[in-house]
């Protein structure tokens, strides 16, 4: 029988998000941290018992790791092996026998892409397709279709991404937060900045979400997820669910479907 309860590790490049799921694969305590590709295993293993102390979880006896930060991933693998006696099941598109990646090279594929395919599994019920937009260190399009298929996607800069190259070439222009003005039309440079950089971000999303369903022989539902996800929330149009936890509750949909 699997064991209880898991620890899902999904290590990006900008953020590491850590989830524990009981034994109805419930997610039960979550928590974000910055990926530090300079932790070695053992500070690792301290910060997640840290971070299992103050919540007064239970240690893992199982766990499920993406990453796309190398060598991160393998150090939380280490960690977890030494010190907590779990041998982490580490997602690539190898070890997936069900998922068929429909792309000119199938190893390619990022893990955390294939969680999302596995998480987005439930909004597929009245859709042959959907689109996972997630918005990390780059906003990920992904087209994922019944019966476990990545189809393909799309990759765009992140929305921080963006702002830092902007601030770094223009010197003079402040640094602010990416949070959506009261209008478009900016009266100040904080405004039109954040005008610039939230609603055209926005009008990017919505115009490649158009672009993707144009292409699909079905209708595709889009969903959206990753840290920005909150800012673009209302904004724009062409997203039909929110879901912060998709990528998290993908990788414990993935583990227990092995």
């Amino acid at each position: 029988m699997p064991a209880f309860p898991l620890l899902a590790v999904d290590v990006g490049n900008t953020s590491t998000v850590l989830g524990l799921a009981d034994a109805s694969r419930t997610l039960t305590h979550t928590w974000r941290v910055r990926t530090g590709r300079e932790m070695l295993p053992d500070d690792l293993a301290l910060q997640l018992r840290g971070l299992l102390d103050l919540a007064g979880a239970q240690a893992p006896r199982a766990a499920v790791l993406s990453s796309v930060a190398p060598p991160v991933g393998q150090n939380y693998a280490l960690a977890l092996k030494r010190h907590f006696a779990v041998d982490a099941f580490e997602v690539s598109a190898e070890n997936l026998p069900d998922v068929r990646v429909e792309l000119d090279q199938p190893g390619a594929v990022g893990a955390d892409r294939l969680c999302n395919l596995f998480g987005a599994e439930k909004y597929l019920a009245q859709s042959e397709y959907a689109v996972v937009v997630d918005f990390g260190t780059s906003t990920n399009f992904d087209v994922i279709g019944r019966g476990r298929r990545f189809i393909g996607g799309v990759l765009a800069t992140g929305a921080q991404v963006s702002a830092d190259a902007l601030f770094a070439r223009a010197a003079k222009l402040p640094r602010i937060t990416l949070e959506a003005p009261a209008s478009a039309i900016g009266k100040n440079t904080v405004h039109a900045l954040q005008s610039g950089l939230v609603f055209g971000y926005a009008e990017m999303v919505d115009g490649l979400l158009r672009r993707i369903r144009a292409e699909l022989p079905g209708p595709a539902v889009a969903v959206a997820t990753g840290g920005f996800s909150r800012t673009v929330e209302g904004i724009c149009r062409e997203i039909d669910h929110y879901d912060e936890t998709l990528t998290l509750r993908g990788l414990v949909e993935l583990w227990a479907s092995r």
